[in-house]
């Protein structure tokens, strides 16, 4: 038995639907949730053969929904890992802080997670080909992971999202098409054409169930890493919000399985100042969020107006008794300089949102200074090379180099 699957659930009604044909969202409109036998995978598999395995995302795979272990499509994704940042940690006031690297998964960012196990899903379920709009990240993540599995791939992207992805996109042979917009205009534009596209499956954020199960290992990562117990708080940047839902779901399945005992670790969302609608539904105390006009953040990849499952994430915060918090893009892109020249790491600027918001958090007395903290990097640096300016001048080849 490779997988434990045993069917859908609407995130609203917690109705059951079918999960081995292809699906979207549930009548309502809400995303659709995987959920598993776990008693059955209690019983089948242990944490500590889970530890004799590959060190990649498929070694949770009785909690993935690949039924047959011919249909898993990889690039070695997985077990990134969880680096202890005394430096930049004392600098905060948080001895405690820890980073789990995410930008060194195939295609520079954790959007391969959820890529590797949706793809090879929808080839299991016959899919002929994926779409999806994307920030960026996401799409060349699924472009790639689709030319692997032989399936097509149609992106949609801002024409202001990072140009390493576009061309991500396009080296693995997606047909990629740039829009003068945000992502929620490049959905429009992909629902349409997928409605013209028979046997191509939507892909957009929580539009498909099973994204969100390549994201949640990083969840199962985080806590078997730390010996099978989980921090006091984890940060993460939040955009489409598919990665801390993913998260707080691995958390809730872990206590299932008993694999995971005491308190769950406190989850907090991280936005930029430009587009917080997370952090405004928090505070405010709404269930659902309401879109920002001029959404606009350095940290593309959260520019995300309004997110399917807000739902969902302010579930994950408030139940855990975490919290949202904005920070500005100053402040972000001062942290990934910081962290960066104390730790020798360059993060995504989504990530270093994340550590302005230890700062943020540890000044105003929410963290003190004695937690067990991890922050969610999503990505390399390197996708992003327009935050850091270098303005420097040229030697002429017989010159030196001036003595300090």
């Amino acid at each position: 038995m490779y997988s434990t699957l045993s069917h859908l659930e609407c995130s609203r009604d917690g109705s059951r639907h079918d999960a081995d044909v292809v699906q979207g969202t549930s009548p309502l409109g809400a995303p659709l949730l995987a959920r598993y036998d776990l008693e059955r995978a209690a019983a089948t598999v242990t944490p500590a053969e889970i530890g004799t395995r590959a060190p990649d995302l498929w070694r949770y795979h009785e909690l993935l929904p690949v039924r047959d272990p011919a249909h898993v499509v990889t690039l070695g994704e997985g077990m990134t890992p969880l680096l202890d940042l005394p430096r930049h940690g004392a600098r905060l006031g948080v001895p405690g802080l820890r980073m789990k690297d995410e930008g060194l998964v195939p295609t520079g960012a954790f959007k391969a997670r959820g890529a590797a196990v949706g793809v090879s899903r929808a080839a299991e379920l016959g899919v002929a080909g994926i779409a999806m709009p994307t920030n960026g990240n996401a799409g060349a993540a699924w472009a790639c992971y689709a030319a692997r599995a032989g399936l097509s791939a149609l992106i949609a992207m801002p024409v202001d999202a990072p140009v390493i992805t576009r061309r991500e996109c396009v080296v693995s042979g997606a047909e990629l098409h740039l829009v003068d917009g945000l992502i929620g205009d490049a959905g429009r534009l992909i629902a349409a054409a997928v409605a013209q596209r028979p046997g191509v499956q939507d892909t957009s954020t929580l539009r498909e169930p099973y994204r969100i199960e390549g994201k949640k290992t990083m969840g199962y990562e985080i806590v078997e890493q730390l010996g099978w117990r989980a921090p006091d708080v984890i940060l993460y940047p939040t955009g489409g919000g598919v990665g801390i839902i993913a998260i707080h779901k691995a958390l809730l399945e872990l206590q299932e399985l008993g694999w995971l005992t005491g308190d769950l670790p406190r989850l907090v969302a991280v936005q930029a100042t430009g587009c917080a609608p997370i952090v405004d539904a928090f505070h405010a105390g709404l269930d659902e969020s309401t879109p920002p006009a001029n959404a606009h953040t350095v940290a593309f990849g959260i520019t995300v107006p309004k997110a399917l499952g807000d739902f969902l994430v302010l579930d994950a915060v408030r139940s855990t008794g975490g919290t949202a918090v904005a920070v500005t893009d100053e402040d972000l892109l001062a942290a990934q300089a910081a962290l960066a020249r104390d730790e020798g790491t360059w993060v995504c600027p989504e990530g270093a949102a994340c550590f302005a918001a230890v700062a943020q958090l540890r000044e105003a007395g929410w963290l003190d200074g004695s937690e067990d903290v991890v922050v969610l990097n999503t990505g390399t640096g390197l996708i992003y090379p327009d935050t850091v300016p270098v303005d420097l001048p040229v030697l002429p080849k017989d010159g030196a180099i001036p003595a300090r």
